[in-house]
């Protein structure tokens, strides 16, 4: 005769821990759970209500300048380390873990106009419209200096005024911008190669950070320009409607950089097509003063004269988050950390303030249940994230009341456009020669491109 015993591995359901949960033996056939997806609903609208509730992106504050802050930059080598540039020629530099200045020095009689770091992190340079270089030795702070005496900043005089700096990637070059495009080497006085298209005044410079011979500059005279350090002839310009502020480049995406307008909208261009903007990215309603990706390449961080930072994403034509304070005033720098976890943000009020590049997310340690909840949790809200209650919840930002006003007239202005637009379409006069063509807006902004 057989007998069939039933037989269980304890490890099913014994605990691990006596602190530990009941392990429940479940059933995952729909036909024993017909109220399932209701059920998940509730729980993803719950989700999405806590995670507004819980988004409180302000970290800290970094105080100690005694004018505006205006130029950032992280050091490739330190990830909590940052150098802050003041409208009073300071330079600062600051060990985000601690909260702490470790090094404050005025370089510059005026505006520190730019800031970057040499690749290996023993160098920083600043640029001012002093027409002053300094180079600033960092290897005190990492311990390779046997002398804790401090090392005078080298000192490099032009004949011109700089706007902005940037370091190549790998190679010993920086290029600086002001009257004309110029490659330095820190081991020189005298430039290495010299650029310029136009007679304007060349306000920012970025080296393309995965090809990287190429950089952008953008000038007073409205144009974004590419050139290549390896020749000696610009590659191509595109000219805009209104002034671009500032410019950065994918750092996954070899050919795509994203450019800061007057114009309250942010443009992402492919270097090879420039008759066209890839995406208008809005939602601020004054100038867009700066811009930075984060590392993974998958979104950016803007900051305008309205007293704003957004969040974008590398495709998406809206902000997907928006920081503000009472206190914060025009916003003249971000920056993403290295880590891309945090935002950095330097106004004109003298504070360099610390946030989550995630809202809601938590900041310590989580333990396996947490982390298994979280990931559930997330789970819901892209499954559900087009059902009406959930989107509307998950998009709804407060904003100031200047921003919000300010919006709404701006909307009513384009909407009265698109109408009247409309209206002579539909009832063109006996004089109009041709009908009214629609516009598209990512060529709307852009006068021609020239080769």
């Amino acid at each position: 005769m057989k007998i069939k015993v039933i037989s269980r591995d304890p490890a099913e359901y014994t605990r691990s821990t006596k602190g530990d949960i009941h392990k429940v033996a479940t059933n995952l056939d729909p036909k024993l759970h017909p109220l399932e997806a209701p059920r998940e609903f509730q729980r993803a609208l719950n989700a999405v209500k806590l995670e507004r509730v819980f988004a409180k992106p302000f970290v800290a504050g970094l105080d100690g300048h005694q004018d505006g802050v205006f130029s950032i930059a992280t050091n490739p080598k330190r990830l909590s380390w940052i150098l802050s540039g003041a409208c009073d020629g300071e330079l600062r530099l600051w060990d985000l873990t601690t909260k702490k200045c470790l090094h404050t020095s005025v370089l510059h009689s005026g505006f520190v106009n730019g800031v970057c770091c040499t690749p290996d992190g023993s160098t920083a340079i600043t640029v001012g419209r002093d027409k002053c270089i300094r180079m600033l030795s960092l290897d005190r702070y990492f311990g390779r200096s046997d002398s804790n005496v401090e090392v005078e900043p080298t000192k490099i005089l032009s004949n011109t005024f700089f706007t902005g700096v940037d370091h190549h990637r790998s190679q010993d070059i920086f290029a600086t911008s002001g009257g004309v495009v110029e490659l330095w080497s820190k081991h020189r006085d005298t430039p290495q190669a010299s650029f310029s298209w136009g007679a304007d005044t060349v306000t920012t410079v970025k080296f393309n950070p995965v090809e990287t011979n190429i950089f952008a500059t953008a000038a007073d005279d409205r144009n974004i320009a590419l050139y290549d350090c390896r020749v000696a002839t610009p590659i191509r310009k595109v000219i805009m409607k209104m002034r671009t502020n500032a410019i950065c480049w994918n750092p996954m995406e070899a050919f795509n950089f994203t450019a800061a307008n007057e114009d309250s909208n942010l443009y992402t261009f492919d270097m090879r097509r420039l008759e066209q903007a890839k995406v208008v990215h809005k939602d601020h309603v004054s100038a867009v003063l700066d811009v930075d990706y984060s590392p993974t390449g998958k979104s950016f961080v803007s900051g305008a004269y309205d007293k704003s930072i957004r969040i974008f994403s590398y495709n998406g034509g809206h902000s997907n988050e928006i920081y503000h304070t009472k206190r914060m005033q025009r916003i003249f720098c971000v920056k993403w950390s290295l880590d891309a976890k945090y935002l950095l943000s330097g106004s004109d009020e003298m504070n360099i303030r610390l946030w989550k590049a995630e809202a809601s997310k938590r900041l310590e340690t989580l333990s396996a249940r947490q982390r298994s909840a979280q990931r559930y949790a997330d789970s819901l809200k892209t499954r559900f994230k087009h059902h009406p209650a959930v989107k509307r919840i998950a998009r709804h930002r407060h904003v100031p009341k200047e921003i919000y006003r300010a919006k709404q007239e701006k909307r009513t202005m384009e909407d009265s456009k698109k109408r009247k637009a409309a209206n002579i379409r539909k009832t063109p006069s006996k004089k109009q020669k041709s009908p009214i063509a629609f516009t598209n807006e990512r060529t709307t902004n852009i006068l021609e491109e020239v080769e």
